[in-house]
């Protein structure tokens, strides 16, 4: 055997050596083989703490700082992500038990309501996760400008709502693959795409981003294609030559349920953005964070106006809401509308061609769910608020225990084989029903909370590498808009279309569709009980604003920033515009 030099040596060392990203241990890739090499792969990829005498809070500050995810997330994955991230069954199904409560204008006006709370969401999310591209992002900023407890509280009512979705995913993919043939077992279809979920995440967050980047180009593709068949079938130009024009807006109507149906779709409206907030949820798994998250912010604004108000728009004047195939949740739906509206015209095979395309956004959506949950439940044990073996990250960067139990809990898509799976998700979606429009009012009430603490303490927007256009009023504006939601679910809840004469039964119905809030506080309370932590405001002096900055030295990006704002203003009217929407 020949000896190789030194030189040779180190060669050898600098090519086989990858440093995991925001960690000082170097991670030598092995010779062994392949096997051997996939074996090591998932050994724990350990955080050096770097100094003397710090607390507890201090060095769970620094693991979530140094996480050993990988960034593998580029700018183009972050784009589609922003695009395409949240069309899913929400919009594709879940707009037709939207339609058949509300009418097509009661649905269309929830939408653009839940829209525009969300865009100015999405602006203030940016603003602290491009300052703070930290793992579990909005989790991590309850934590820090609210309170510890309310961290907790938060992040877990995210966590479940993604253990939810998940199965609930693959249930609506069986009811699909049902279009063609019932004659099969759903069951057999979950494992199918269960599997497939599976194997896109065992490459951890660079096959999350592959594959997002594919079933968001699908999903956006068919959007676009089916606003444009819309306007032609609505203009009379399918194979039946009918001119549709607002004739299902007149009979049966445009509202269902007059308030109260516009009403009691602002959450179903809510299920369908679900998924919006991921871009910031991966800021720590993207490469260039401070270009690529404002982009992704600023796509949600085309998203919603384009895609979803639009197709709603189309659903609306094709489908009358009384239509038998339109169910009263997404589960129970017989066919999407999208799928409706192009049968009512006529054509052929597109129908199936449209429910493919369905199944594709299960999967996407799916693939969200597991990414989603596995981080925030990761961001959670970094905090100390779960078990420390879901602080495992290994040496490709992926979360193998949060990862685990999302896909554990994923096994309830099994009971799509069951006679009583209506009732059973009927009470999984009762505790998440309400979770992303908590999530995304914190997230509102954070970035007031954190401008605010600037101004406190001394300090200005001159150190944000990106802030918000809509400002602390864009944030007020959703927190206000957010509780105005749970107002009126909660009347909804109370008060529903049909009153049922049993108390038992009216209790049932109530807790099924705000029983969400309740959970949130139970976590909340807990918390403060089983730790005595009676901090319900960490207080704007108190509030730390340094810790988790992409940019250490605040002076230097202070200029950087100044001279971005020049150049910015020394560019044309017209290009300013394009930049600050695009």
């Amino acid at each position: 055997m020949i000896e190789k030099s030194s030189a040779e040596k180190i060669a050898f060392e600098v090519e086989t050596s990858e440093v995991c990203e925001g960690s000082s241990i170097p991670y030598d890739q092995p010779s062994g083989g392949w096997w051997y090499n996939l074996k090591d792969s998932f050994k724990r990829a350990d955080v050096d703490i770097t100094g003397e005498g710090l607390t507890d809070h201090e060095k769970q500050l620094q693991k979530i700082e140094k996480s050993p995810l990988k960034k593998n997330l580029k700018n183009r994955h972050l784009q589609m992500i922003a695009i395409g991230g949240s069309i899913g069954t929400g919009l594709f199904v879940g707009s037709g038990a939207c339609l058949q409560a509300g009418g097509p204008a009661g649905t269309f006006i929830a939408y653009a309501v839940i829209g525009s709370l969300l865009f100015v969401t999405v602006q203030s999310l940016g603003e602290l996760a491009v300052a703070y591209p930290l793992s579990g992002a909005f989790s991590v900023y309850n934590s820090r400008f609210v309170s510890r407890a309310w961290g907790f509280a938060m992040g877990w009512n995210y966590a479940i709502q993604w253990l939810v979705i998940l199965p609930f995913e693959l249930v609506v993919a069986g009811m699909v693959i049902q279009y063609w043939n019932d004659k099969i077992s759903p069951a057999a279809w979950v494992s199918i795409f269960y599997s497939l979920i599976v194997f896109i995440n065992f490459f951890g967050g660079k096959g999350y981003g592959e594959a997002e980047f594919f079933f968001s180009s699908v999903k956006v593709i068919s959007i676009i294609g089916y606003i444009i068949l819309g306007i032609i079938l609505v203009s009379g130009g399918g194979p039946n030559h009918e001119f549709i024009g607002g004739k299902y807006w007149h009979n049966p109507g445009a509202f269902r349920h007059g308030f109260k149906g516009l009403c009691s779709v602002f959450v179903t409206a809510a299920f369908g953005f679900a998924g919006t907030e991921m871009c910031a949820l991966a800021a720590a798994e993207t490469v260039d964070a401070r270009k690529s998250i404002p982009k992704a912010s600023k796509q949600v604004f085309w998203r919603i106006t384009l895609f979803f108000l639009l197709s709603v728009l189309m659903v609306g004047l094709l489908v009358p809401y009384n239509d038998s195939r339109l169910g009263t949740s997404s589960y129970s739906a017989k066919a999407s509308p999208f799928v409706i509206s192009i049968s009512n015209a006529g054509i052929k095979v597109l129908p199936s061609i449209f429910n493919v395309i369905i199944l594709f956004t299960v999967l996407s959506v799916g693939n969200s769910s597991t990414y989603g949950c596995s981080r925030t439940i990761l961001s959670l044990a970094e905090q100390g608020f779960a078990p420390k073996i879901f602080t495992y990250i290994d040496k490709k960067g992926r979360p193998i225990p949060a990862t685990i139990v999302t896909l554990v809990f994923g096994l309830l898509s099994f009971l799509a084989a069951s006679d009583k799976q209506g009732e059973v998700f009927d009470w999984l979606l009762a505790i998440t029903g309400l979770c992303a429009i908590m999530t995304w009012g914190s997230i509102c009430a954070c970035h007031i909370i954190f401008r605010k603490a600037l101004t406190v303490q001394g300090r200005g927007t001159d150190e944000l590498a990106f802030t918000s256009i809509t400002g602390t009023i864009g944030s007020w504006y959703g927190l206000i808009g957010y509780f105005g939601v749970l107002a009126a679910q909660f009347w909804i809840a109370a008060w529903p279309f049909q009153l049922a004469d049993n108390i038992g039964d009216r209790i049932a119905t109530f807790l099924q569709a705000y029983l969400a809030v309740p959970v949130v506080f139970c976590f909340y309370i807990a918390y403060v009980i089983w730790n005595r932590e009676f901090t319900f405001f960490n207080g704007f002096k108190n509030i730390d604003l340094d810790h988790g900055r992409k940019a250490v030295d605040l002076d230097v990006l202070r200029q950087e920033v100044a001279e971005e704002r020049a150049y910015f203003a020394s560019q044309p009217w017209w290009w300013r515009w394009y930049n600050i929407w695009c």
